[in-house]
């Protein structure tokens, strides 16, 4: 049974109608099927979906993110990798079945993968707790990504998920910082990553996986470091403002994009990734193909140092000032903070200088 959105239900009925002609043994009896009005209706729902998903505001683009049909991590690993090993454990507490990891083949490339995974049905759901991850699932990350640097094996990540995982259980075990230790691995290593925005990718439970050498999103998806709701609750102090919240929050592909937050796009079937898997599945190999290749030939310090470049000049070029060189202009030598700060030390030497000659000059009058 197809899932609607509350603004598709003129495509709802379409749909419906379509069915019932495409369907010879309808409720009326045995009918002629009617090639030409299938026809006519076929192209009338295309010309509708093409009319409401090229004007989507940003709260309905949060709700096709969160479209429970949405192709999830899962369908990716099974569908784009050959030989995988799945991978648990944290070697600390436990596994946590909110994120799939393991070794791949990726057209006879060994690769490690790693994705958030969300669940298709209510029982999955349960079991991969909607896709939000603990302090355990970030550390399993860890855990691999050190391996695959080891080993020189590139990342790719899936991420798909409403946030981290609040849970009272999760903040005693140090949800906190498993988060940040895995910003940090990802900053640290010296292998390819990439991140790809399937879904959701929603708060440090994101950001967490998502600091990587390329950050895709696909054209429908979401990537803020809060959800709408939560951004309308804590401003508007009214969680029903989901729309102002999320234009506000610049959460789309697009405004990222734009924002050079992400690296690419990767456009969606008309009507969504759930329309046609295979489409999304096609796009998403090509642009995984095209992200890698762009790294073959490089050296491990030229991979960190591009990652550690692309994340430096974030936000750079959009000032009064235009910065060539984002890492220089950033280090601590040539902070306008620090040069005031070793002038200080240095008119400090100069002024106790100047004291101790007095006081060796004044000791040498008086006694």
């Amino acid at each position: 049974m197809k899932n609607y959105l509350n603004f598709e239900l003129d495509i709802k009925d379409l749909e419906k109608e379509l069915d019932t002609l495409k369907d010879p043994y309808n409720e009326a009896g045995l009918s002629e099927v009617e090639t030409g009005k299938i026809s006519k209706l076929q192209t009338e729902i295309d010309d509708k979906l093409r009319e409401i998903y090229s004007n989507l505001n940003p709260w309905q683009k949060t709700q096709v993110a969160r479209h429970e049909d949405r192709p999830k991590s899962k369908f990716f690993i099974d569908n784009l990798f050959e030989d995988f090993i799945s991978l648990s454990g944290d070697r600390y507490y436990s596994d946590d079945k909110s994120v799939i990891t393991g070794f791949a083949k990726f057209n006879n490339q060994s690769v490690l993968v790693i994705g958030q995974e969300k669940g298709e049905d209510l029982e999955s759901r349960i079991e991969h707790n909607f896709g939000m991850m603990r302090p355990e699932g970030y550390r399993k990350s860890i855990r691999l990504m050190r391996l695959a640097d080891k080993f020189n094996i590139p990342i790719i990540i899936f991420v798909d998920t409403p946030g981290a995982y609040p849970g009272v259980g999760a903040e005693e075990r140090g949800q906190a910082e498993a988060i940040a230790k895995s910003i940090e691995c990802s900053m640290e290593i010296k292998v390819p990553t990439i991140s790809i925005i399937i879904g959701e990718g929603g708060s440090g439970g994101a950001i967490a996986l998502a600091s990587s050498s390329k950050v895709i999103m696909l054209e429908n998806a979401i990537y803020s470091v809060i959800s709408p709701e939560g951004c309308a609750t804590i401003l508007w102090r009214d969680p029903k403002k989901t729309l102002e919240a999320a234009a506000a929050m610049k959460l789309s592909s697009k405004d990222l994009l734009d924002l050079k937050v992400i690296d690419e796009i990767v456009k969606e079937p008309l009507g969504g990734a759930h329309r046609d898997k295979n489409f999304i599945l096609e796009k998403v190999k090509e642009s995984i193909e095209k992200n890698l290749q762009e790294f073959y030939g490089l050296s491990r310090e030229e991979v960190f140092n591009k990652r550690k470049e692309k994340f430096l000049s974030i936000g750079r070029n959009k000032g009064f000032t235009s910065k060539s060189d984002p890492t220089k202009s950033l280090s601590l030598e040539n902070s306008n903070f620090f040069n005031i700060i070793n002038k200080i030390k240095q008119k400090k030497i100069i002024y106790s200088i100047f004291s101790v000659v007095i006081i060796i000059s004044l000791g040498i009058i008086f006694f």
